[in-house]
């Protein structure tokens, strides 16, 4: 840099040319008489946040020492206060941009710019450029483009002034310029057309995850934050420190998005989150349970702080952490959820689950697995390195399953290339492809000595519900045809079965039971139910023979089960061994009770019932199992008049104990507009069965436009309760009016 700065400055011969000359500067302090002097520059906060989208960011609206963050791309407009007024005749000035944090750099490498001072009309497309906008007095704007591929970091800037065949001087201005990545310009490799798809991908701060059951789909609020103090400094630290993103690679959002889905997670990387999913509440000590986050703010800034990872994630964490880093950088990014989602250990393309006799999964056997649900990201960009029908949403995963060249990192990878089932386009598509379309295999174990018995061939489970929060709407998007065909369509088996000869670890196919239709099997389950009640498992059976009489013995049972799909204790089981006369209907049905299945939970409320049933004189196996949730109730949040920008209001939570016992140790989690870090509030007292537990507090949202409350309750009896409130803002009044129509909305 020191050879860039003493050496080689661009400068006027005139206002329609310029020249490259040696560059000796005969004073550093501006006091060489008759020099142009830059004196200070204005970043124009405003009028640039405004343009540029970023007038949101705390290094923007801070008190003390406020940085310009800008996008590139895109002209921003910088005024330069000069100790006397500019003559384009006399005067040449040229500005040297560089990113501050790297010390050996040069124009070469894109860690470096040379930028002389042109006249107007005589912008570059795409490079960096600075142009004469207009002058008043000694007050000089100039207008400035970034290169449309220039490295996403921290910049500084010198400016250099020569009087023409005399002195020369150079100015460094102490703070630094933050350059984005930029949705809105065409030019750039994450251009995301549509202005309502960029406020939602890039500018929204709160939104929606989705987690539960395929059948029970439960939303979860999340404030992503990205625009709050330390985050973008923490985003640009990830991408630089941990992820090891060096020179022009921090240009690139390919690579960027790829080093930051391994740098979230702290496996190899010393990064972000640590994951944790124990079953019993002792295995988070030390730290704060995953269910007790509201947000990525209180995570992004205890890490930036400390240089440390965080206690504890699991993976709507990591996706939630995720979607904030990638919109604080300028990258479009949405969380998705996908339902029975696969983890294919082994990269088959097949989910292979080992029974006992009893129907009893065995782990030392299976090492896929199936969960009730995962969170995963999408982000937005072109794939020049695959080709143009491969760019737009690509799927990125922080949660750390499994290494993709050395690492636990996953993506990005196209979703058209997943749909289409060419699974070697990098990156991780194969993994990708299963986790949403694999087959699930049942085997039936019965001793050493005997073969495995193929009881079941599933391809249709598997990736159910995909979903994303909707554009504009605190509602539910169903996205799963972006990564595979309808189930049981031609074209999906065509898709399942190209994926399988591409795929370099096929396990060979084995041969399912004798094909056997005379009795039928159906599960009939509420989806209704509420922590705190008694539920009814029923097991609809039909012979559909008209002359076969045929004996049926089985087993219905339920378990906990985390939804990673780890079982955990028994709730309760069911045998059962009864004739079935041709054409005859039958039903066992078995009461679960509030006293069976409470104090067994795990975390998330969840259970997976099943059924092992053998026609006897058949010697034919059938299995089936079904995920089933006892539904929490909701915080309800309410506030206090119409919100104002700047103006303390109240907001008031509450919620109800569903249980037949009292809630001891209450405590709310909360994240809105005007807080720096999340709050907590504990109760005082107990909440008896039936009451509620109340708390208020205040807030002073800092901007108008929308803003989103989230909030958590937690106890020592029940967990994974939350809430939010989505409201607008208004302006503060001018002359009695005011500017915005406030609206307020209880989800």
């Amino acid at each position: 840099m020191e050879a860039l700065k003493n050496w080689w400055r661009y400068y006027f011969g005139g206002r329609r040319k310029y020249i490259m000359v040696p560059f000796k500067p005969d004073v550093i302090d501006g006091t060489r008489q008759g020099v142009l002097s830059v004196q200070n520059i204005d970043f124009c906060t405003d009028i640039n946040g405004e343009h540029h989208h970023t007038s949101r960011y705390n290094l923007m609206t801070r008190d003390e020492k406020k940085c310009l963050v800008v996008r590139r791309g895109q002209p921003f407009t910088l005024d330069l206060l000069l100790n006397r007024a500019y003559d384009p005749d006399k005067d040449a000035i040229s500005f040297i941009f560089y990113v501050s944090d790297i010390e050996k750099r040069g124009p070469s490498d894109g860690t470096s710019a040379a930028v002389p001072l042109l006249e107007r009309g005589s912008e570059t497309v795409g490079l960096w450029s600075a142009v004469y906008e207009s002058q008043v007095d000694s007050h000089l704007m100039v207008s400035v483009t970034a290169a449309a591929d220039c490295m996403v970091a921290a910049w500084k800037v010198d400016i250099d002034t020569k009087l023409i065949g005399g002195s020369s001087l150079s100015y460094t201005h102490p703070l630094p310029i933050y350059v984005l990545f930029n949705p809105w310009c065409l030019n750039d490799s994450v251009y995301m057309p549509g202005e309502s798809h960029r406020d939602e991908y890039v500018l929204e701060q709160g939104g929606l995850m989705f987690r539960g059951v395929y059948n029970i789909i439960k939303p979860t609020p999340w404030n992503y934050a990205q625009f709050e103090k330390d985050v973008l400094d923490c985003a640009l630290y990830l991408v630089r420190e941990v992820g090891k993103v060096t020179g022009s690679g921090r240009s690139s959002a390919i690579r960027t998005a790829r080093a930051l889905s391994a740098a979230v997670n702290v496996q190899d990387d010393n990064g972000v989150l640590f994951g944790n999913w124990g079953k019993e509440l002792s295995d988070y000590d030390g730290g704060t349970h995953p269910l007790k986050w509201v947000g990525s703010l209180a995570i992004l800034q205890r890490f930036y702080e400390k240089k440390k990872p965080v206690k504890y994630a699991q993976c709507w964490v990591y996706a939630g952490i995720l979607t904030t880093i990638c919109r604080a950088l300028g990258i479009p990014c949405r969380p998705v959820t996908g339902y029975d989602a696969a983890h294919d250990s082994q990269g088959s393309l097949t989910i292979d689950i080992i029974m006992d006799e009893e129907g009893n999964t065995m782990d030392e056997f299976t090492r896929d697995s199936v969960w009730n649900y995962h969170v995963w990201n999408e982000v937005w960009m072109e794939r020049p390195d695959l080709g143009p029908q491969y760019g737009g949403w690509q799927a990125l995963d922080a949660t750390p399953q499994e290494t993709s060249e050395d690492k636990f990192r996953c993506g990005p990878a196209s979703l058209k290339a997943i749909l289409d089932g060419e699974l070697q386009r990098p990156y991780d598509a194969t993994y990708v492809f299963a986790q949403v379309n694999a087959d699930k295999i049942l085997w039936k174990y019965s001793g050493e000595i005997q073969p495995l018995k193929l009881m079941a061939r599933d391809t249709t489970s598997i990736g159910q519900n995909i979903s994303t929060k909707a554009i504009g709407r605190m509602e539910r998007e169903d996205i799963t045809d972006t990564y595979k065909y309808p189930e049981r369509t031609r074209e999906e088996r065509m898709t399942m079965e190209k994926a399988l000869r591409k795929s370099e670890n096929i396990f060979a196919r084995y041969y399912l039971n004798d094909a056997f239709n005379d009795v039928t099997f159906e599960f009939d389950l509420r989806d209704d139910i509420k922590i705190g009640q008694d539920f009814s498992v029923v097991l609809h059976m039909k012979n559909r023979s008209t002359i076969n009489e045929h004996q049926v013995k089985g087993t219905l049972r339920v378990d906990t089960v985390t939804y990673a799909g780890v079982t955990g204790d028994g709730v309760k089981r069911y045998e059962f061994d009864m004739k079935l006369k041709p054409e005859q209907k039958e039903k066992v049905q078995m009461l679960v009770t509030f006293d069976d299945y409470f104090k067994k939970l795990i975390d998330q409320a969840s259970f997976n019932i099943a059924c092992l049933v053998t026609i006897v004189d058949r010697k034919f196996d059938y299995f089936a199992q079904d995920d089933f949730r006892v539904r929490n109730p909701d915080i309800k949040i309410t506030i206090d008049g119409k919100p104002v920008s700047r103006q303390e209001f109240t907001v008031h939570i509450k919620v109800e104990n569903p249980l037949p016992i009292p809630l001891k140790n209450g405590k709310f989690y909360i994240q809105g507009p005007g807080l720096d870090e999340q709050l907590r509030i504990a109760l005082d007292e107990n909440v008896a069965p039936g009451t509620f537990a109340t708390a208020n507090f205040k807030l002073t949202p800092p901007w108008a436009g929308r803003h989103q409350i989230s909030a958590k309750f937690t106890s020592k009896e029940i967990r994974d309760i939350d809430g939010f409130l989505s409201f607008i803002v208004s302006m503060p009044e001018t002359n009695g009016v005011s500017s915005e129509t406030v609206e307020t909305r209880q989800i």
